[in-house]
């Protein structure tokens, strides 16, 4: 049974990847500063698996704390969520971006050398494509683009690991690039909460349709798309959740750099994501259209291909399952987790 260290593990996608850990028979342990999660979050682990993993409250840039955790904790894996991920914000904030993102997986790599601690798991971003030539993306396509500073971070980390690699021909380091993680688990107790204005689609939304925000704003109807607005490969997140199980169980201690996107290989638009939304929760829900924004592209989704062949993993989970999903878990939720 395998003992993963999961950082930010109170994140969206890291807490739906601890349900699927333990599904699978792993004993997740978690490590997070709560900087854009709760720690009721817990309580809904719990709820939903019978199990209350062991929580680190910290951050991935305290190096003393990690050994203390290695130590602990007879860690097999890392899977590595934590990071600041907003593309708008990561525009204001450049510094804290490479700060967070950048410096502490660094002192996480460090930490895991100490420990010899040899399989990493990234939680890295189709960002990293910028704007692709073509789509569908594949793995091969070049990443030297980003159009963002938050790409940047996850592409300055990409590179790192390489060479890293290079130096340490033992170690299992597998990049995931995600496309759009979207939805919440069906049961409607755990589901995206950002902290303030989301930076995404689908959590924007799902505020509009609970009665949050006024309307949506719409970046955008001029891009060369079928309706104009932005084009993207959104993916369930227990889809991803269990992408991450996928390249945990064939990548543990299979050494090199194993790159993978994980997306649907489907492309929907913005109108095309409000309208199912709208079908889910059973009303039109208003919008207006807004100026593009900085950093955005048109389109952008994935050639799933290589994940299905080499993980054995490949999305199951329709649109109409992830719009009905967060809906749930929006309707049930209104203000996100509770604060305590």
């Amino acid at each position: 049974m395998l003992r993963v260290l999961v950082t930010g593990g109170t994140g969206y996608i890291g807490s739906h990847t601890c349900l699927q850990l333990m599904a699978a028979g792993m004993t997740p342990i978690l490590l997070d500063n709560f900087c854009n999660s709760k720690p009721s979050v817990m309580d809904r682990i719990e709820e939903l698996s019978g199990q209350r993993p062991r929580l680190y409250q910290g951050d991935i840039r305290d190096g003393a704390l990690l050994d203390k955790v290695f130590a602990a904790e007879q860690i097999d894996a890392v899977i590595h969520f934590a990071g600041l991920k907003a593309v708008g914000e990561s525009v204001q904030k450049p510094l804290e971006y490479y700060e967070n993102n950048v410096s502490g997986t660094l002192t996480l790599l460090q930490a895991m050398r100490r420990a010899d601690v040899k399989t990493f798991i990234f939680s890295s971003s189709a960002t990293v494509y910028g704007d692709p030539h073509s789509v569908p993306i594949r793995e091969d396509f070049p990443t030297l683009s980003a159009t963002n500073p938050y790409g940047q971070s996850k592409l300055a980390v990409e590179r790192i690991v390489k060479d890293f690699a290079a130096a340490a021909p033992d170690w299992s380091l597998t990049l995931l690039r995600y496309f759009n993680p979207v939805g919440a688990h069906p049961s409607g107790r755990m589901g995206e909460d950002p902290q303030g204005i989301p930076n995404n689609l689908m959590p924007y939304i799902a505020q509009v349709a609970v009665g949050r925000r006024e309307h949506l704003a719409v970046f955008g109807n001029d891009y060369p798309t079928p309706d104009g607005t932005g084009v993207r490969d959104y993916i369930h997140v227990l889809d991803l959740a269990d992408g991450h199980v996928a390249a945990l169980k064939t990548k543990h201690g299979a050494a090199g750099v194993h790159i993978y996107n994980l997306g649907t290989g489907q492309g929907y638009s913005v109108l095309q994501m409000l309208a199912a939304f709208s079908r889910a929760c059973g009303r039109e829900l208003p919008y207006v259209i807004a100026p593009r924004r900085a950093g955005d592209i048109a389109q952008c989704w994935a050639e799933p291909d290589k994940a299905q062949s080499e993980l054995g993993w490949q999305a199951s989970r329709t649109l109409d399952d992830m719009t009905a999903d967060t809906w749930r878990w929006q309707s049930q939720n209104p203000n996100g987790y509770p604060a305590a």
